[in-house]
């Protein structure tokens, strides 16, 4: 089972990220800006793979031009190292790309 991290832990692995992902209250989240609407899919399905092979799902908001991606775990009712793991992960699948 997953624990709870504080907001001292919160914002210390947050600096490990890239700069556009912000904490909002019990949450990761970060947007993602495009000229067009495919990228913004196909960055919505990129989280959606991440979340199925780590077993921790994001809540993902898109449209045209913007892909938002937002972790927290809900069993802890808050953030878990899972939260950044998967944050982290996503990075370097965007870096990569």
């Amino acid at each position: 089972m997953a624990e709870k991290i504080d907001e001292g832990e919160a914002t210390t692995r947050l600096g490990t990220l890239h700069e556009d992902w912000r904490l909002e209250g019990d949450k990761l989240t970060r947007r993602f800006a495009f000229k067009g609407f495919q990228k913004a899919v196909m960055l919505a399905n990129a989280a959606a793979f991440l979340g199925d092979r780590e077993g921790h799902h994001p809540d993902i908001a898109f449209g045209w031009g913007y892909c938002e991606v937002t972790f927290t775990t809900h069993d802890v009712g808050g953030l878990s190292a899972a939260d950044f793991d998967c944050a982290a992960k996503l990075d370097a699948m965007v870096a990569g790309a």
